[in-house]
This record gives structure tokens, C-alpha cells and sequence, in this order.
């Protein structure tokens, strides 16, 4: 199987201001190479945007879109963006759907077809469980034949609901990935968690966080990470920029041959 080659857009964002923020994105994604269709080349597979990344963590949700397959501005604006690029386009949005709100991930492919996951641990510390729903299920896509499970900011700390395990044998993902809004206060959870989960489950591990500050006051150093499946650091920054990263199939199925930790996991259930 192909490597993975990922990028992280890390960057500020504008507050409350989607089509500020669309056009910030956007011109960040324009400085990534386009790849070639029926190629890998040399571009990402996967484009991954913030928590929340049209309105920064914002509790107002007069700012949510309506969720709509068809008409919803930034989930046509994505698909314009994975289609230029070629790759899939995944970051998190506050949305309105069936008059209730969920801070929802969308992973949307270059053909327009996207799968969705609802944020399960919402940030009661910032009242976020009073304006937003909680998800109750888990996502895996796949890409290029990885196994990919993306979750949101504060559902990094609760292992138990991303814990991987063996499907007939095979792991259930791949790579576990989290779009974040997460300030520079807990930066130091942050940087400790996420190898912590790339060993326990015996994966990749990228966690993408935003720069700047909010009107909250609450400031962000990014620091965004990408790990191995030992925990060592692939990849991080603090910078405004683009962060790009190969993840290796052969050293992961390598490790995973030599090391087989997830046969010996105990089996569970997460009541939600």
C-alpha cells in the first residue's frame, strides 16, 4: 500500500466571520501543490482544517449553518476545495441540523461525496454540552486503503471512545486524527496525549490546533503534532503555516507484525 501524505492548515482564525474565514483557508490552501488526478505525486491525500474553523469555538450559535447536503455554503466550499486539490478536505463546522446544533466534522472527497462525525465530548468548561449535542457514534474512512478515524478537540482525553481493537483480525483504523481549537494554557495535555494515544492504539496519531487569539481572550500556539505509532514525533509546529507529513505503511505494518499490542486489548462496550 501507498503512504499517506497528510498537511495541516495552521493558521489564526477570524471570529464569527465565515466568509472571512473561508477566504483565509483558502488562500492557505492555494499554497499547497494540487495532485495530479491518477497520480500520488507529491500533495497531500488529506487537507485538514481547525475545530470549528469558519467561526473559531464559538458558543453563539446564530453563527451555525444550516445543515443542508445540497445548499450549505461551506460544505459546497469545501468540495470546491478538495476538487481543485484533488485531495479530501476535512475540518469541523458549527452546524443547525433538524433544530438542534452539533459541532460536526465533515471529511469531504474530490468527487463531492462526504462522511460526517458529530463531536461525542463536548467542553462543559466552556458550556459547549449547553448549546450543542453530543455525537453517538464513531467514524472510520478510508483513503487510499488507510483506515482513518477523525474526532474533535476534548475527545482527546477520554480513551476509551477512540480506543482501537482487532476486526476479524485487522486493526479498526489506521490513523486517529483530532481538529482542535486547543489554547496554549493546556498545551502541555495536548502534547502529552496525543503520542499517548498513537502507542495505545497502535497507530499514527495528528492532532491540528489553531494560532492567534479568540475574543475570549484565550490564546492559541498551535503546536500542532503528527506521531508514529511509538509516539515519536513525525512532525510539529508553531508557526502559521502549513504543515505536511508521509506516513509510512510498511514501518506501520512492520511494527504492528513485530509488536501485535492490540490482540491482547480487553473487549467493551461505550454506552452513549
Amino acid at each position: 500500500m501507498k503512504d499517506l501524505h497528510i498537511a495541516l492548515v495552521q493558521t489564526m482564525q477570524l471570529w464569527e466571520n465565515p466568509e472571512g474565514n473561508r477566504i483565509h483557508f483558502e488562500e492557505r490552501i492555494a499554497r499547497i501543490a494540487t495532485r495530479p488526478h491518477h497520480s500520488s505525486g507529491s500533495s497531500p491525500h488529506i487537507i485538514f482544517l481547525p475545530e470549528m474553523f469558519t467561526t473559531g469555538f464559538t458558543m453563539n450559535t446564530k453563527v451555525a449553518e444550516h445543515f443542508d447536503e445540497e445548499n450549505m455554503t461551506t460544505l459546497n466550499w469545501m468540495r470546491s476545495m478538495a476538487a481543485q486539490k484533488n485531495s479530501v478536505v476535512a475540518g469541523s463546522v458549527a452546524v443547525e441540523d433538524g433544530g438542534k446544533f452539533f459541532n460536526r466534522l465533515l471529511w469531504v472527497r474530490p468527487d463531492g461525496s462526504f462522511e460526517q462525525y458529530d463531536k461525542r465530548h463536548l467542553f462543559s468548561m466552556a458550556h459547549e454540552d449547553n448549546h450543542y449535542t453530543p455525537g453517538k457514534s464513531i467514524l472510520v474512512v478510508s483513503c487510499e486503503g488507510w483506515k482513518i478515524c477523525p474526532l474533535i478537540c476534548y475527545d482527546l482525553r477520554f480513551p476509551v471512545w477512540s480506543r482501537n481493537k482487532l476486526v476479524s483480525g485487522i486493526p479498526l483504523y489506521d490513523v486517529l486524527t483530532y481538529v482542535a481549537s486547543w489554547p496554549s494554557p493546556r498545551i502541555h495535555a495536548w502534547k502529552t496525549l496525543l503520542p499517548a494515544r498513537a502507542i495505545e492504539n497502535s497507530c499514527y496519531t495528528a492532532g491540528l490546533s489553531r494560532t492567534g487569539a479568540d475574543a475570549m481572550g484565550l490564546e492559541y500556539t498551535g503546536d500542532s503534532l503528527v506521531c508514529d505509532f511509538k509516539g515519536n514525533t513525525l512532525a510539529h509546529s508553531n508557526n502559521d503555516e502549513v504543515i505536511e507529513c508521509v506516513l509510512s505503511w510498511n514501518e506501520l505494518e512492520e511494527y504492528r507484525k513485530k509488536f501485535p499490542v492490540l490482540r491482547d486489548g480487553d473487549g467493551f462496550e461505550v454506552e452513549v
